[in-house]
């Protein structure tokens, strides 16, 4: 399995820590994984991605060129990286802050679920990977669960733990 993954938003909605928490659950799970990030020069509120490359064998180029799942959490990622989606690729939107768009995709109102759920905005991001792993599984659960309470910030383990159950349980609906 070789599997490129976009996580798309704007500054401030955790996309860089969405990338680096699924590599470290694919690393977890015994796979090889590559992450890039970019971001404009704003430090809120620009456009940003971080992409991943999961593989059971080596990555030996790690810049995505087609992904095959895109996570778009704002509607200006979603108009500036649907374009390179494979056509037979899967597209993840957060129906909170995206209009579904014209191609199918699997949607979960992530930021909606954060703030009246978990009652932290910010959590909307481990809610979509919750959401993306039981859609997706392309790594196990608990790997992704061991990789979210290592990555978050300390002290907020609990509330995101809880925001990924959401989103998984969302996602086997």
């Amino acid at each position: 399995m070789r599997k490129e993954i976009r996580f798309s938003g704007f500054g401030g909605q955790g996309v860089i820590l969405m990338g680096h928490i699924f590599g470290e659950a694919g690393v977890l799970d015994g796979k090889d994984a590559t992450l890039t990030k970019s971001y404009g020069p704003e430090a809120r509120g620009g456009a940003c991605s971080s992409d991943v490359i999961i593989s059971d064998d080596r990555v030996r180029y790690p810049q995505v060129r087609y992904p095959d799942v895109l996570i778009s959490m704002s509607q200006e990622s979603l108009n500036t990286y649907s374009p390179e989606l494979d056509p037979e690729g899967t597209l993840i939107i957060d129906t909170s802050l995206v209009d579904e768009p014209e191609r199918e995709c699997f949607g979960v109102p992530a930021t909606q679920i954060a703030e009246e759920e978990i009652g932290i905005r910010q959590t909307a991001n481990i809610v979509m990977l919750g959401y993306f792993t039981a859609t997706c599984a392309f790594v196990s659960k608990s790997s992704m669960k061991e990789a979210v309470e290592k990555l978050v910030p300390e002290g907020t383990e609990e509330k995101n733990l809880e925001a990924f159950d959401l989103g998984y349980e969302e996602g086997k609906e």
